[in-house]
């Protein structure tokens, strides 16, 4: 009778298992880590406002991961980040103001990444994520999105890297 019972938990261990490796198999995922943020070229001065503009940003990587075929997995790691236009510590208030000329002062994101399928490393390279026009072109983030440029610019770049076709958010 132990034996039985024993040999029926072992079997569903065993489905379980199966289970589960077959749904992580089926999987896209994407993994975003920040390499010393504190660091970036241009990013808040608050640190509230920097951490809330990295998780926004590793979400949307996120998302756009999610367009990725079944059984790949995106690392990326982010080395810098200069977000669109310079923030003026002069007109500071609850929350960063940030003035656009469309001068020099385009979005930026430093990156390496590395592609797998199924735990095997596929691809991999650094990337320099930039948007020089910026200001000029047709931007499909509500203008109250505060990384409007810069979600244009990573969906750019899934588009062209890896043939991920973005859809249009809803605009708010």
């Amino acid at each position: 009778m132990k034996g039985l019972i024993m040999k029926t938990k072992t079997t569903r261990t065993f489905i379980a298992g199966l289970a589960l490796l077959a749904s992580t198999a089926a999987w896209a995922g994407t993994e975003v880590h920040f390499t010393k943020p504190e660091q970036f070229s241009d990013v808040s001065f608050d640190r509230t406002e920097r951490e809330n503009v990295l998780k926004d940003l590793a979400a949307h990587f996120a998302k756009r991961g999610e367009a990725l075929k079944p059984g790949l997995t995106l690392k990326i790691d982010v080395t810098d980040l200069d977000m669109a236009g310079r923030e003026n510590p002069a007109m500071r208030s609850a929350q960063d103001f940030r003035v656009m000329t469309g001068q020099a002062d385009w979005p930026r994101i430093r990156l390496h990444y590395v592609l797998e399928q199924d735990g095997k490393v596929i691809g991999s390279a650094d990337a320099a994520l930039s948007d020089m026009s910026y200001l000029t072109r047709i931007n499909r983030y509500s203008s109250g999105d505060k990384l409007r440029y810069e979600k244009q610019m990573i969906d750019d770049w899934f588009a062209s890297t890896f043939g991920a076709q973005v859809k249009s958010p809803v605009r708010k």
